[in-house]
């Protein structure tokens, strides 16, 4: 494979598996900019739709499925079944409700039924699948929603319309991508995201989080990677148009201009104090605001009733089963819709609300507050409120949404005790338009190069050469850059490779460690080792640090150790290179256990269980030749590098003796959206490996340069060096590491001397 295609295809997006349709054959009654989803839909075949509502979601599912000529069943809540056939007639889409799949019948296409059905449903008879109103993935229990995404895995097609998420409600959002087959949650976790706590949340090998004495008892909040910010809303706009309003994406805004929204809210005194407190503080969660609400309603009716004094049509939002028949009883004409009424009762119900026949509809945010079009009324009252910013927004967007005429007017009547729920919802709902503003940025030049089929340039990549009396540092691509070294013109390379751990240092495509798994790791690796290999004498080595890596049950799918440098081993091999040996690098468990904290490794698991207990785990150099004849011998002994002792103790296979903080000094390099330090090879390790396999004023290749190490300890003892770094902050660091052993080699303290002689003697 070329190298270009390899990390074209690197990059995380997700491609089209849809069909191409003409412009003209989209119903003319859609706005330009609903057309264009419409296309952008069809085209990608498996796709989220994220408009705020009234931006007439309803009619681009219904040309989508239209379009793509499959049978189809769209699944919506029960409130809104109805109103989608209704909406269908308006642009000429037939659409039947059908509650099980024998009524599927005939030689229609395009069928409607509710979540509450999808049991009665086969859903290997459908080509497409839409979820209508979406974001029911993430009220509906775990169970159901999982039984949903895998009896829809059948369908080649899928399609979820909701409103605009909050860019941090990686819940949402990862429902979506499961349902669509892009990948899981825990997938979509690992990739972008970090936990939030992680300054005071440690990790077991399985990746669930425990805490030490006194730290923080989260662990639950997740935040986007700092170097995964732009690969994920890229990520995202690959398989979802979030759109808040046209101007969004550069559209006319005509026609989607919201009028004012008046929020009112009446406070009722009351004389409460919890059970458990003497005098009043604050409520004890939902007991305490229940209890509050039924002792209140009588006071509060009164106050619904002067406000529901005129003969305009206004909902009635409840959540508890007295406020609704209290207020169902008190306002002339009030009609109620209950959990318990049947599915006939509620539709027409609503659709007689809706065609004005109806003045007051009381009901619960749960029943009628997701997708229903309520323009038709601008009065609501909230008889008491939640906690749940959601419902709140839903509630209201069912009159306040593109379409509607005149200002809505919200009237909230509460308990004065209870405001600091009020309170609380305004703070959420402050915070989410702030997200949802920030994600519509964050996507706007990815969705235009969605929707325009334009490659939008992620990530800016740069080349430079800096080079000095014996050796030179490249900035750039390893694969590319090592294409400029001559053939067989290395001596002996030295480095460690970075492990797959994505968006850790970069964003980039070209950063080994932005791997999506092991195979995708491996290939592009290759390109490297065979680079490597090209450059390297005949009968030369390469020595490569590892290690094994924990393998986590988030990431990985299980609990246990992977071997990584059995995985090096077998890509050199395929690539030409011969394993020659390995070495082990004592390291101290301790040390270990207290940087990591390794559940494996505490005293804690050893005394409760030694089951789950682990050594620690151990660096090693493996160690390969490059096939052929070496030409010129290398000489450790009679260099004065090392002598009999010393290679009895080197050639123990195990190194005793190496300081694990023996590094250069590296936080200087790191940069502020790094997600961890970077972690230098020690220089005693690299110095065995020089003075083992290389003679004094050879050339030494670093393809992973970091900080310089590898360079600083090559040209300290009077090698060549030459190394490529991809990220340019530590390319800094390691241009002026290396000038640094530049002066050490050439001014060689008394300390150097006398090490010298001892090593000699």
């Amino acid at each position: 494979m070329d190298y270009r295609e390899f990390l074209e295809g690197k990059r995380t997006l997700v491609r089209g598996s849809g069909i191409e349709i003409a412009r003209d054959a989209i119903s003319p009654v859609l706005f330009e900019f609903q057309k264009d989803i419409v296309m952008w839909a069809v085209r990608k075949g498996r796709a989220a739709i994220f408009l705020d509502t009234g931006m007439g979601k309803t009619f681009i599912q219904l040309e989508y499925a239209r379009l793509m000529g499959q049978n189809t069943l769209i699944i919506a809540p029960l409130s809104v079944a109805r109103q989608t056939v209704r909406e269908g007639a308006k642009i000429g889409v037939e659409v039947r409700y059908v509650r099980s799949q024998e009524e599927v019948t005939g030689e229609h296409k395009l069928w409607i039924t509710n979540y509450e059905m999808i049991d009665a449903f086969d859903m290997s008879q459908f080509g497409t699948a839409i979820l209508d109103e979406s974001s029911i993935l993430k009220a509906i229990s775990g169970k159901t929603r999982r039984k949903l995404t895998e009896a829809c895995e059948c369908v080649p097609y899928r399609l979820a319309c909701t409103a605009t998420p909050a860019p941090n409600d990686n819940v949402e959002i990862g429902n979506h991508a499961e349902f669509l087959g892009i990948c899981t949650q825990a997938e979509m976790l690992a990739m972008f995201f970090v936990n939030a706590n992680k300054e005071h949340t440690f990790y077991d090998e399985d990746g669930k989080a425990y805490h030490s004495k006194g730290s923080n008892k989260g662990g639950t909040e997740w935040r986007l990677k700092h170097h995964a910010e732009q690969p994920f809303f890229e990520w995202l706009s690959s398989w979802a148009i979030t759109m808040t309003k046209p101007s969004d994406l550069d559209y006319d805004d005509d026609g989607f201009i919201l009028p004012p929204l008046n929020i009112q809210t009446h406070y009722v005194n009351v004389d409460y104090v919890p059970d458990d407190q003497l005098l009043f503080t604050n409520l004890h969660g939902v007991g305490d605001r229940n209890k509050v609400r039924r002792v209140t309603i009588a006071d509060r009716v009164k106050l619904l009733q002067e406000i529901i004094d005129s003969e305009e049509q206004w909902i009635v939002w409840v959540g508890l089963d007295g406020e609704g028949a209290a207020a169902t009883k008190a306002i002339p004409g009030a009609v109620e819709v209950k959990g318990s009424d049947d599915v006939e009762y509620k539709a027409k119900t609503f659709e007689a609300f809706q065609d004005g026949k109806i003045r007051v509809l009381v009901t619960k945010a749960r029943i009628g507050g997701f997708g229903l079009n309520m323009q038709n009324a601008h009065n609501m009252a909230f008889f008491g409120l939640g906690d749940s910013w959601e419902a709140w927004y839903q509630c209201i967007r069912r009159e306040y949404r593109y379409g509607q005429k005149y200002p809505v007017n919200v009237h909230v009547i509460m308990s004065d005790v209870e405001a600091e729920v009020y309170q609380n919802i305004q703070r959420k709902d402050a915070m989410a338009r702030r997200l949802r503003e920030g994600l519509v940025d964050q996507v706007r030049k990815y969705e235009k190069g969605e929707i325009k089929m334009e490659e939008t340039k992620r990530s800016t990549y740069a080349e430079r050469t800096v080079s000095h009396d014996g050796w030179v540092a490249m900035l750039g691509d390893s694969c590319e850059r090592l294409k400029e070294l001559e053939d067989n013109s290395i001596d002996m390379s030295v480095y460690s490779p970075p492990f797959a751990d994505l968006f850790t240092y970069s964003d980039s495509e070209r950063d080994l460690g932005n791997s999506a798994n092991y195979g995708e790791f491996f290939t592009h690796y290759a390109f490297i080792i065979r680079e490597v290999l090209r450059v390297t004498k005949p009968g030369r080595l390469a020595c490569v640090h590892t290690s094994d890596i924990p393998a986590m049950a988030a990431r990985d799918g299980y609990i246990g150790i992977k071997d990584f440098p059995g995985a090096v081993i077998k890509a050199h091999e395929d690539n030409g290179w011969v394993f020659v040996g390995r070495a082990f690098v004592q390291k101290n468990p301790q040390a270990q256990a207290i940087r990591t904290k390794a559940k494996g490794l505490l005293f804690v698991q050893m005394r409760k269980d030694s089951s789950d207990s682990r050594p620690a785990l151990v660096d090693q150099i493996l160690i390969f030749k490059k096939p052929g004849e070496n030409a010129v011998p290398i000489c450790p002994v009679e260099n004065g590098e090392m002598n009999n002792e010393t290679w009895i103790e080197w050639a123990n296979g195990i190194w005793l003796g190496i300081s694990e903080s023996d590094t250069l000094q590296f936080q200087n390099a790191r940069d502020g959206a790094d997600e961890k330090h970077i972690c230098p090879l020690q220089l005693g390790t690299i110095e065995r490996c020089i003075k083992l396999y290389s003679n004094p004023g050879e050339t030494v290749l670093s393809p992973f340069m970091g900080i310089g190490s590898e360079g600083y300890v090559a040209v300290k003892f009077g090698r060549k060096f030459k190394g490529c770094e991809l990220k340019e902050s530590y390319f800094g660091v390691a241009t002026r590491n290396l000038r640094i052993a530049e002066q050490i080699a050439k001014s060689p303290s008394l300390f150097d001397f006398v090490e010298s002689e001892e090593t000699e003697a």
